[in-house]
Parts: structure tokens; sequence; C-alpha cells
């Protein structure tokens, strides 16, 4: 188990307005649109989410440094925990053509929004019971995803992804000190699980979980 730093570059690239998410006044209401996970979430308004989430490329680098330090070969099979519209997976079969990908995703709508090419290999469904066989995948990946499931659920999606993977790597949301913990609070829209680094490492430790993590901080 390891800590890496695969997002932080592309995650600061985006400019954010803390507080104009509470300041408006409709922050109960912009959650509870977002937490349906459909057109609000990923194409509506900034308020209640991405604001419009188009492939732009921005994910190839991402993929590049996951294929180089996993080895990931043509021959090897990646699922992805909560793919959404299935930009990583698409982008992890331009750097490593031949690749087999597998995505998963609570959102029906960004499933049939998702890039083409890798349609076919994306299904509705849940990280707390990922329905393939053990090791069944060479890399898993679940990009700020659990952090949207109630701890009891987080536990069980862990133990998921240890279970259906031979190497793993999730990304959540922490904080480090009081103005992260604000700014997260503030900004987050779907969340039910963030934690400090050291609550994470419990939480990991508690499900079993032995795979890498990373972590976002809202500075």
């Amino acid at each position: 188990m390891a800590h890496l730093d695969f997002l932080n570059k592309l995650h600061q690239s985006t400019k954010r307005d803390y507080l104009a998410r509470v300041t408006h006044g409709k922050k109960a209401e912009f959650a509870a649109r977002a937490r349906k996970f459909d057109f609000d979430y990923w194409d509506g308004s900034r308020d209640t989410g991405y604001g419009g989430y188009y492939y732009d490329g921005r994910w190839r680098p991402v993929a590049r440094q996951m294929v180089d330090h996993y080895h990931l070969k043509p021959s090897h099979k990646i699922l992805d925990v909560g793919c959404g519209k299935g930009f990583l997976l698409y982008e992890f079969t331009q750097v490593v053509p031949g690749i087999q990908v597998c995505g998963l995703d609570v959102s029906t709508y960004a499933l049939e929004k998702a890039k083409e090419e890798v349609k076919p290999f994306l299904k509705n469904g849940s990280a707390v019971e990922l329905p393939f066989q053990d090791q069944t995948f060479d890399f898993v990946v679940s990009i700020n995803a659990l952090h949207n499931l109630y701890i009891h659920d987080l536990h069980k999606a862990l133990k998921e992804i240890e279970r259906v993977g031979c190497q793993k790597y999730v990304l959540m949301d922490s904080y480090r000190n009081e103005q992260e913990k604000v700014n997260l609070m503030c900004w987050q829209l779907t969340c039910e699980c963030f934690f400090t680094p050291k609550e994470w490492g419990w939480i990991f430790q508690q499900s079993g979980y032995t795979g890498d993590y990373g972590f976002i901080y809202f500075e």
C-alpha cells in the first residue's frame, strides 16, 4: 500500500469559488439535485455539479502515469469503479492499444452519454457489490466515487475492490487542516464520507484494503 499522486495537478487546474456554493442560499437544493447523478450533476449548472462534463483529453496524462507505474500491458484487464462517462477508460485504450477495459457506474445518464468507443464495456451498478469473480482484473481504479457512499457501504466497496483486483488505486477527498475542511464542506455536493489522511488509513486497514491510494485536498 502506497500513497501516490496522479491527480493533484489536474485537480488544481480548476478554479473554485468555495463560498459561492453556500452564499446563494440554495446549497441543500443543489446537493439534492446533484445526488440524482443525472443531467444536473453532469451537464447542468456549475451550482449542481460539473457544469458540463465533456471529453477534452485531460485524462490522457493520468492514464499514462498509471500505465507506467502499474506496468499495464495489452493483455491486461482494467476496471474503473465510478467510471462516469468513461473518459479515463478511453484514455487507457489509447495509451495501451488492445487493453481490455470495463467500467461501472450508478448513473444511467452518464453511461448513456459515455464516450462511444468504450460505451459497450460500461455497466450500471454499485461499488458495494461488484458483479465479477475474484481477481478478475489486473488493475482496479476508483476516482472520487467512493466518497458518495455511507460508511457501512464504503467498507463493502473497499472489500469488493480488494477482492476483484490484483493492483488497486482509489482516490478520496481529504483535509489536513480546518481551512481545507471548510473548503471541502462548502464545495462538495454528493459526499457522505470525507476524513483526514490518518482516518482514511484506519478505514483502509479495517476494510482489509491493501491497494494504493491518493487524496484530493481543497486548498
